[in-house]
């Protein structure tokens, strides 16, 4: 789920922060999202269904307000911001797993042991623990905070360098 374009920017600003003050540019490689559904193969010529998929599961569901409030961390290597638990969020990440795995068979093992945690990544994977050591006491207090509303779940595709918007899917308009 993207955050509005005008937000993506301030958040972008934030992981260039990284990439020059702290060498960690990974962050660069996606645009600025909170993760429903972890990365996953799939056959690209299989994407029309995984679309279609997508496209009815989005358009059972109101657009929903995300409330982003400060940074969290995953330690030693993760910096993120930090969306609250709302029910709408979280229920909206529960049924995308059960309608994946119900319509496509896709089945993450790995969040089946794990609750979900939403977070907008800002550095993570190349940021050494040193580099957290230093950077995370200026941001674990730093003031981050601001509403959206998502008006659509987004299919992001990697190709090899970068994950990039494949499809968008409108949550119903009312």
């Amino acid at each position: 789920m993207l955050p509005p374009t005008d937000l993506q920017a301030e958040i972008t600003e934030i992981k260039q922060y990284f990439a020059r003050e702290y060498q960690s540019s990974h962050a660069l490689k996606s645009p600025p999202h909170i993760t429903l559904y972890p990365p996953f193969k799939w056959l690209p010529e299989n994407l029309p269904q995984l679309n279609q998929c997508l496209c009815e599961f989005a358009a059972n569901y109101a657009p929903i307000t995300v409330t982003l409030d400060g940074f969290g961390a995953f330690a030693p290597r993760v910096i993120f911001i930090h969306p609250l638990k709302t029910p709408e969020l979280m229920t909206l990440q529960g049924d995308l797993m059960g309608y994946l795995a119900s319509n496509l068979g896709l089945v993450d093992e790995r969040s089946k042991n794990q609750s979900f945690a939403p977070h907008i990544t800002v550095a993570f994977k190349d940021l050494t623990p040193s580099a957290f050591k230093a950077a995370w006491p200026k941001f674990r207090d730093r003031p981050f905070s601001t509403q959206f509303t998502a008006h659509n779940l987004t299919l992001l595709i990697h190709d090899r360098q970068r994950w990039n918007i494949c499809s968008q899917f409108p949550f119903l308009q009312s």
